[in-house]
């Protein structure tokens, strides 16, 4: 079985890939462009925000080596992960200019190389972006696809927080494949790694290329539904999402993950992938409707956050607010389209003082949302002489937090639970306490 792995491009993905793979006995070359990356993984320093990462990056079993040297990974591995950034354009699409530099060094090395190389292709890209890949890369190397190289388009299905349960125990593994034996030699590397026998799926690129963006438009829709559902629950007396997400989770139809109810989707995937879709219906010449709705959707749900705290307080310019959580979910310092980060800008834009506090998000939001804000150091002291509070994020930390540290640090105590995460009862005795997807008759002091 191929037992040398290189990863090309070591950021939020690459970084828990490399090491996963090494600690599952494969050798492992890390390439990438920035320096400190590499030095901080030469050196057994976990460089990204990860869960679980730091520590089996000191447990290694197999070998873990970084460097910028494309010839060297080439010419040491079988198989090339390229994990690099696809930004987002202006129409949704994807830019594909990193997945090509990348491209070009492995292809321009694969011209020295006897032994037939595999290339897998991980970053999100729109149909067609793969075939396209094949081509520059037999241009360049002057070999053929499926004959001297292979190519596969396998994008991973994880979440920022839990990306080593997501490549361990995956619900699925997608291949999109130049040829079976390229498709072979990769799912022998993902039956190595996965602890849960996952089905895999082999096809073409464009299939796999379709179906990964598909699949997480679907979950936003699904997200933009619940959150309509939560707030049909509060206008209707008795009215609980909790309680109606249980029995819709329960159809074998629906199930019952995304359907809680609670802050907009936000994060590195989930709404571009929903744009990307738009953007390729488009391309088709079919109408997006279903992808823009889905968006504004969620757009909306910020703005009728906003219009529950004024119509509470009365008012919003000049109103002490606290912000518990701005990363997009739990367990990530990713803040990036957080739909807590986008309430506090339109909070601040009205007039309010806002103060806010993250376990792990603290310096990535300092360069969204600058000076304007206080930035506490703790929970308690984010409450400190506030009239409102939102709990944003569901981090475990906050879960911890007790009615009395609001009512003792607030000058007004007054929460919106947007993950119910608190206890109904002992916080509607202490202060005012509202909860997203509870109606009025839950939401009461």
């Amino acid at each position: 079985m191929t037992r040398r792995l290189s990863v090309i491009g070591l950021g939020k993905l690459g970084v828990p890939m490399a090491v996963l793979f090494a600690h599952k006995g494969f050798s492992v070359i890390g390439v990438d462009v920035h320096s400190a990356l590499i030095e901080s993984l030469n050196r057994k320093q976990c460089p990204i925000y990860e869960p679980g990462v730091p520590e089996l990056l000191e447990s290694l079993r197999g070998t873990l080596t970084a460097t910028d040297d494309y010839k060297y990974a080439i010419q040491n591995s079988e198989v090339s992960f390229i994990v690099v950034p696809t930004p987002s354009e202006e129409n949704g699409g994807f830019a594909t200019k990193y997945v090509e530099a990348a491209a070009e060094r492995i292809a321009g090395n694969l011209k020295h190389k006897d032994d037939f190389h595999l290339i897998v292709l991980t970053s999100t890209v729109l149909p067609g972006a793969t075939a396209s890949l094949k081509d520059l890369l037999e241009r360049i190397s002057g070999k053929e696809c499926g004959v001297d190289f292979g190519l596969c388009y396998s994008p991973e299905f994880i979440a920022l927080g839990s990306v080593l349960q997501g490549l361990t125990n995956p619900d699925l593994v997608l291949i999109g494949e130049s040829d079976p034996k390229s498709g072979e030699m990769l799912s022998q590397v993902y039956r190595h790694v996965c602890q849960n026998t996952p089905p895999i799926v082999r096809t073409n690129f464009c299939n796999a290329e379709l179906a990964k963006i598909l699949l997480n438009a679907y979950v936003t829709m699904k997200i933009s539904f619940a959150n309509i559902m939560a707030e049909m629950c509060e206008k209707i007396p008795g009215g609980d999402v909790n309680a109606v997400s249980h029995i819709l989770g329960l159809d074998s139809r629906i199930g019952r993950k995304y359907l809680s109810g609670g802050l907009g989707f936000g994060g590195p995937c989930f709404p571009r992938d929903n744009r990307a879709v738009a953007c390729s219906a488009q391309s088709l010449g079919m109408a997006d409707r279903l992808a823009r709705a889905t968006d504004e959707v969620n757009r909306d749900q910020n703005a009728r956050i906003v219009g529950v705290i004024k119509e509470k307080l009365g008012r919003l310019k000049g109103s002490a607010i606290a912000i518990l959580g701005l990363t997009y979910k739990a367990q990530t310092d990713v803040v990036e389209e957080s739909a807590a980060v986008e309430i506090a800008k339109i909070l601040l834009g009205e007039g309010c003082r806002v103060s806010v506090y993250d376990p792990a998000g603290m310096d990535n939001a300092r360069s969204t949302l600058g000076d304007g804000v206080k930035y506490a150091s703790s929970a308690e002291e984010c409450l400190r002489d506030t009239e409102f509070c939102l709990l944003a994020t569901p981090w475990e930390e906050f879960k911890t937090l007790r009615a009395e540290a609001f009512t003792k640090n607030m000058k007004r105590p007054a929460l919106l639970d947007c993950w119910r995460i608190f206890d109904r009862s002992e916080f509607s005795e202490r202060l005012e306490y509202l909860a997203i997807g509870l109606s009025s008759s839950h939401n009461s002091r």
